[in-house]
């Protein structure tokens, strides 16, 4: 698998297998930002977006890094990344969906779960996606129809699949509190006790694109959270899909990339978490 694909010269031409290279390259680009800038964090300056919602000068130049690819192989593809254009719109043609930094307040910590995340939407469907672990290096790619994959330091792939296990009282669960939205916090609550008693544990690490990717890989056999936005979790629900999962809303209707819930799983309990989360298993 090629880090630094040939550029793309025309959108209408574009390879789903190029795509994920081109994402793996941007996406590897930000993480190296953040993973420099990580030995000298102590000295950065916490900017505050929201309440407990941070940002440093590490997103945006991971943000740059990860742009500067992106413009160089797909110099007509759109970009909607958190920092620099997040009102941009996902349109026809070619539109690449980037978080630069998912997992800021990690980071900020020294707390080793953050990662630049990268997904590439073709006419509006998800194509390519690539998520590196910008504290450990750990790298996960798909591409529609290609299967999803982890991608060791020499660049060879491993197939990846979703967990296979059935009984939720032997599920290990992820989920992500609604810290940017404190109104969702009594409904969050009974979905975390609903779950939370029915299972063999629950984790909140702090990442949703890693979440997803834990739910893909098998670590997880599911993910929830009440309002994600489209750079959170791009990468992660096409690495789901096509590891043999699901990813959908409250309704089990599949979710496009927007703002919004999340339910990921595997597909014996994705149908279950969907029911515990919306207060059906008395």
């Amino acid at each position: 698998m090629q880090a630094k694909p040939n550029p793309t010269s025309s959108i209408s031409a574009a390879d789903p297998r190029q795509l994920r290279d081109i994402a793996l390259a941007a996406a590897r680009a930000g993480a190296a930002v953040i993973a420099e800038r990580a030995r000298d964090r102590a000295s950065l300056t916490w900017e505050e977006k929201s309440p407990a919602d941070f940002v440093s000068v590490v997103d945006r130049a991971a943000e740059a890094a990860l742009a500067e690819i992106i413009a160089t192989q797909l110099p007509d593809a759109t970009l909607l990344a958190e920092e620099g254009t997040p009102d941009a719109s996902i349109t026809r043609g070619i539109t690449v969906v980037a978080d630069p930094l998912d997992g800021t307040t990690n980071f900020l910590h020294g707390f080793p779960w953050y990662a630049t995340s990268v997904g590439v939407l073709v006419d509006g469907i998800l194509t390519a996606g690539a998520v590196v672990n910008a504290a450990t290096g750990e790298t996960f790619v798909a591409h529609a129809g290609g299967g999803a994959h982890r991608v060791a330091a020499d660049n060879s792939t491993s197939a990846i699949h979703v967990s296979s296990i059935r009984e939720p009282l032997r599920a290990l669960i992820g989920t992500g509190f609604p810290f940017r939205h404190a109104h969702h916090l009594p409904r969050y609550q009974a979905q975390f006790a609903a779950v939370a008693t029915r299972t063999a544990g629950m984790r909140r690490a702090g990442s949703a694109a890693l979440d997803l990717c834990d739910v893909a890989c098998g670590r997880f056999e599911g993910f929830w959270e009440i309002e994600l936005a489209p750079w959170d979790v791009a990468a992660g629900v096409l690495l789901v899909r096509e590891a043999g999962g699901l990813v959908t809303d409250w309704e089990g209707v599949d979710v496009p990339v927007q703002h919004g819930p999340i339910i990921a799983g595997n597909p014996h309990l994705h149908p279950w978490l969907l029911d515990a989360l919306a207060g059906r298993l008395g």
